[in-house]
């Protein structure tokens, strides 16, 4: 009785496991198009850059302003009904883009988005990390990361739709979120833990920064590298002269890359650490970002770049997630989570906003330069902290 007991356990656990990871390519998939998508519908509209990259910060915004309120229903309700939420939102918000190209009215879509996405996201999250064993969670949280990969990567692929109407990848996006919404129908419901009493949301948080602050900060940095290149990378591409094909084709190269390496990274964070990791990714993911500018000219060695490049820093948030769940107690991870997920929103609306003005007052090149810029700090300062602190324990 109790072995089939555990091969019954087994099973939901494999469905829901492989639910989750489908939840997450098509989430990706969404996300992945949407920003590219909108940022040359409102260029071709003639919006301007900088107006352009404000409005795509809404989607921003909305996960940020959610993130201090989406651990109390995930708590509450359980992972399935927040997720269920999720993407009853989204799809919603999508389908209802080509209804109008009013800059007030995709601001608030965007802003829909944003609140659905976060809510999935977290929701999601949380299961797999929660779930996963500690010595497999490298392994585990990679392949999260390569499903966000390889429909974040697929998404962009969906502008060559727009010549058979501009509501098409809209309506793509919709169809494939009715799919997953009828797989995640079918998981139980699993509520998390909840924290100890006595033990506020206060020192939960400052606990979980003090702990686990070089995990969290990876977050903000996939958020400002994902937000600058699906946002202003499009505007920048169009300002080279690349067509929509070519600018299309990089993004796909970038998120390949991530999904090559997305595994073997976890993989070897479960044998070696992930810091030394996370910091050799920032440090080399640095350079790849400076030499971008040189190769303009050379769409195959931008294409080279760019799948090294999102190799090297695509599992920046999985990883330093990962890392968070090695330190810190199991109850303090939704706290954790929620800060992953402001910093990630922190960086994303900061990455339009930067990129934007970048492109039209100082150079087309400075989204490449600030990306550089921050993964570097990243990776130096890891590297001066722990060998402070290595210091003092040795005295």
């Amino acid at each position: 009785m109790s072995t089939g007991n555990s091969a019954n356990a087994f099973v939901i656990s494999r469905y829901r496991f492989a639910t989750l990871l489908l939840v997450v390519v098509v989430a990706g998939m969404s996300q992945g198009l949407l920003l590219p998508l909108l940022s040359i519908l409102l260029e071709r509209s003639g919006i301007s850059s900088d107006v352009n990259g404000l409005n795509s910060t809404a989607l921003y915004i909305g996960v940020f302003c959610t993130m201090f309120i989406i651990e109390k229903p995930v708590v509450r309700y359980g992972y399935k009904k927040v997720i269920i939420a999720g993407i009853s939102l989204i799809a919603v918000s999508v389908l209802l883009f080509p209804v109008s190209q009013s800059l007030g009215l995709w601001f608030a879509l965007r802003l829909l988005v944003g609140i659905g996405d976060s809510a999935l996201h977290y929701a999601t999250q949380l299961w797999i990390v929660t779930t996963s064993p500690s010595e497999r969670r490298g392994r585990y949280i990679s392949l999260y990361g390569m499903a966000y990969g390889t429909g974040f990567s697929i998404g962009p692929l969906g502008i060559n739709l727009l010549p058979f109407g501009d509501a098409v990848p809209f309506l793509a996006t919709g169809f494939f979120f009715l799919v997953v919404l009828i797989l995640v129908l079918r998981l139980p419901n699993v509520l998390p833990e909840r924290a100890k009493r006595g033990e506020s949301a206060e020192n939960r948080f400052i606990n979980a920064y003090r702990i686990a602050w070089f995990g969290l900060i990876p977050a903000m940095l996939y958020g400002l590298m994902e937000a600058s290149m699906n946002s202003s990378f499009p505007l920048y591409g169009l300002r080279i002269e690349l067509g929509k094909e070519w600018i299309s084709l990089l993004l796909l190269s970038f998120g390949i890359g991530g999904l090559i390496l997305q595994l073997p990274l976890g993989i070897w964070s479960d044998r070696i650490g992930r810091k030394p990791v996370l910091i050799a990714c920032g440090v080399t993911g640095a350079f790849v970002f400076a030499a971008i500018p040189l190769a303009e000219d050379r769409v195959e060695w931008l294409v080279v770049l760019f799948a090294l490049a999102g190799g090297l820093v695509g599992s920046f948030y999985s990883l330093g997630l990962a890392y968070a769940a090695d330190l810190l107690p199991r109850t303090i991870m939704p706290a954790a989570n929620v800060i992953a997920s402001i910093h990630f929103s922190i960086g994303s609306i900061a990455g339009p906003i930067i990129g934007g003005y970048g492109i039209r007052y100082v150079s087309p090149h400075s989204i490449f330069w600030i990306l550089s810029g921050a993964f570097l700090l990243f990776a130096m300062s890891g590297v001066v902290v722990f060998r402070f602190q290595s210091r003092r324990t040795s005295t």
